[in-house]
């Protein structure tokens, strides 16, 4: 199917010879129906163009902060690192969460609850008791009963106030806990506020190489119809048979050819590692040793 033409080398001789590639005949006559093939299979695919001419890049922008936003519309982490983290006095915050907790409106709602319950307690069980006794032993207008009156309200005070001291205490454990998860959320914003930067740029690496090659793709498009041309073209690599022939030259010439390479291959051997073979010096037997083989060659070829 193929051939050419060159300069002959210094062990075939000084003529031109003819390299010729030929397959057998049932080959040839398929693989050129499958280049027919081929070759209209490529006008159809050019003349339609790229198959990912129709793709839409994606915006990965869009997707973490909306249309019209970029990270830069946000503040960067530094920026986030100092506001939570830099800034941050734990001795003020231990104070406002203490304040908040033990203070907050469900505390009070709870202590005015208990004050309703001894009221009724003290109205209802206490109070008529007392002056019933009282007036038993006439005395309901003595200052006993004005003292008495004064000692059961002070209980009832008393046991508000112990009742709300209790409460309050038993809330500093809740405070502390408040506390300490306020010192880690702060740090967990950091580190997610991190994560989410790395992850877009991670994400916009990845959508914007997907992006490029498609592009890449669309652009190379008749360069990869036409790559799978030249491999349909060149499919019989593999499956030649060479001849070799020198234009002009006779066998005779072949042998001498070969024998005077193999003689300067010798010489130079010779010359270079010295020594004597049959009893000549280095270079002289290189080349006796050289010209014999070179003509050898040259018989087998």
């Amino acid at each position: 199917m193929g051939g050419g033409k060159g300069g002959g080398g210094g062990g075939g001789g000084g003529g031109d010879y003819v390299t010729t590639v030929r397959y057998a005949p049932y080959v040839e006559e398929h693989h050129s129906a499958f280049l027919d093939q081929v070759s209209s299979a490529r006008a159809t695919a050019l003349a339609d163009g790229s198959p990912y001419a129709s793709y839409e890049n994606v915006e990965v922008e869009e997707a973490f902060f909306g249309v019209g936003y970029t990270i830069s519309s946000f503040p960067s982490l530094y920026d986030m690192y100092g506001k939570f983290m830099a800034g941050l006095d734990i001795e003020v915050l231990w104070e406002q969460t203490f304040r908040d907790t033990t203070n907050s409106p469900t505390i009070g709602t709870l202590v005015s609850a208990e004050a309703a319950l001894l009221d009724d307690d003290v109205e209802g069980s206490v109070l008529p008791r007392f002056q019933t006794g009282m007036r038993d032993v006439n005395a309901v207008m003595s200052s006993s009963y004005i003292i008495g009156k004064a000692i059961i309200e002070d209980a009832r005070l008393k046991a508000l106030a112990k009742f709300d001291a209790e409460l309050r205490y038993r809330l500093v454990p809740v405070a502390q806990d408040r506390w300490a998860k306020h010192l880690d959320w702060n740090q967990n914003t950091i580190r997610m506020y991190a994560e989410i930067m790395k992850l877009y740029y991670s994400a916009r690496h990845d959508v914007d190489e997907m992006n490029f090659q498609m592009a890449a793709r669309t652009a190379l498009w008749p360069f990869t119809v036409l790559e799978y041309e030249r491999a349909a073209i060149g499919a019989l690599q593999g499956a030649t048979t060479t001849s070799r022939a020198s234009a002009g030259s006779s066998d005779a010439q072949n042998v001498i050819g070969g024998a005077l390479s193999g003689a300067a291959t010798g010489a130079l051997a010779g010359a270079i590692y010295g020594g004597e073979i049959f009893g000549l010096p280095g270079a002289a037997g290189g080349a006796i040793i050289g010209g014999i083989l070179g003509g050898l060659g040259g018989l087998f070829r």
